[in-house]
């Protein structure tokens, strides 16, 4: 591997422009981002940043984007874009709604689930697909699964909305239950995987599943055109990842922002500090964002493509479901409003814009939206 030539600054953009040069083939595994792109690196011998130049991940592009849009194309659903007056007149701009609410199993986890396990060879689809998930990642898998005549087995948390599980069920999978609060769900999954031999395919942290979720975006640009900014639900990230990649490559100038909750900000502290903080599991009826941490893929492209991330509190999300029910006639979980709690709080900021605003899903417990909603 030819060694870099060392600069007179040691900058992102530097180590970015050393890492196309040599190519994937020589690159190892991680990478610590560090500080803002142009902003100096200071390194008193230089031998530590020697050491995180090259451990980069090889990360999804947009190519892997368009890839998966052909993979997904005549399965997943090309979803509707929605627009309501009211919202538009509330916030003065033109808001977009990408309904994934209305996708396969309800969810935009469809998108990458499908993607990944197409992919797989034959002795990954003789044995079966393993993943771990509070509902629409494992529906997405169960469902891809049954498509492609792949056997599923998905952990989910004992206390998933009961629809989920069920539909998780219903798909032909093999679900197993753990405790969220006290038990290791990677522990768990790892252990099945080894056990029996399964392929795992986590909920965000996976170049597949992060391509296949920037198709969503992907198909809003191309139905509405270039976007002023666009607001993406965070979890793990690998919506928000793949949505920025989708996002860079056909709408260049757009800003865009990841919104979670508001009890587990955790993105938002790993954004502003520059590496990846995790938290105990957050409380909040956003049950598909109670996530610890993003994951060493996501996180990068988040750093590098994403202007900020900002988090809604559940009050917010309950007002958006309420809304999302009264005025647009639709049901949509409390994860599925996070992005559009995020732009109505954005509000006059957003003036004069075209805003792109991802509704994730829609799989709620119909005791839980009345509850919820009827408050």
């Amino acid at each position: 591997m030819t060694e870099p030539k060392k600069p007179e600054k040691i900058t992102l953009e530097w180590i970015i422009s050393e890492m196309e040069r040599l190519g994937p083939e020589n690159a190892p595994e991680t990478v610590d981002w560090g500080p803002d792109r142009g902003e100096e690196i200071i390194d008193d011998e230089y031998s530590t940043l020697d050491k995180e130049i090259f451990s980069m991940p090889n990360l999804p592009t947009y190519e892997d984007v368009l890839a998966a849009a052909g993979r997904i194309e005549g399965h997943a659903h090309r979803t509707p874009v929605l627009r309501s007056r009211t919202i538009d007149r509330e916030i003065g701009a033109e808001i977009f709604f990408k309904a994934e609410n209305f996708q396969r199993v309800g969810a935009f986890k469809f998108r990458g689930a499908f993607n990944a396990l197409s992919r797989f060879d034959e002795r990954q689809r003789k044995a079966g697909v393993l993943a771990f998930s509070s509902g629409n990642h494992a529906q997405g898998i169960a469902l891809s699964a049954s498509l492609l005549g792949i056997p599923a087995t998905i952990v989910m948390p004992e206390d998933a909305p009961a629809s989920k599980i069920a539909a998780t069920r219903g798909y032909g999978a093999t679900v197993v239950t753990f405790d969220r609060y006290k038990e290791d769900r990677d522990a768990i999954a790892q252990r099945l995987a080894e056990e029996q031999g399964l392929t795992l395919i986590p909920p965000y942290d996976h170049p597949d599943i992060i391509a296949g979720q920037g198709t969503a975006v992907k198909e809003l640009i191309e139905e509405v055109g270039e976007l002023d900014a666009l607001f993406v639900c965070l979890g793990g990230g690998g919506l928000l990842s793949g949505s920025a990649l989708a996002a860079r490559a056909l709408a260049p100038q757009c800003k865009i922002y990841g919104v979670e909750p508001e009890a587990g900000n955790d993105g938002q502290q790993s954004f502003r500090s520059g590496e990846i903080v995790r938290i105990a599991t957050p409380k909040t009826i956003a049950d598909g964002a109670q996530t610890t941490s993003l994951g060493n893929l996501t996180f990068p492209i988040i750093r590098r493509d994403v202007d900020d991330i900002l988090t809604a509190s559940d009050d917010a999300l309950v007002e958006a479901m309420r809304f999302f029910a009264s005025r647009m006639k639709m049901i949509v979980e409390p994860t599925g409003c996070l992005a559009f709690a995020g732009a109505r709080q954005f509000g006059p900021q957003l003036k004069g814009q075209r805003v792109g605003v991802i509704v994730t899903g829609g799989n709620v417990d119909l005791g839980q939206f009345c509850a919820l909603v009827g408050q």
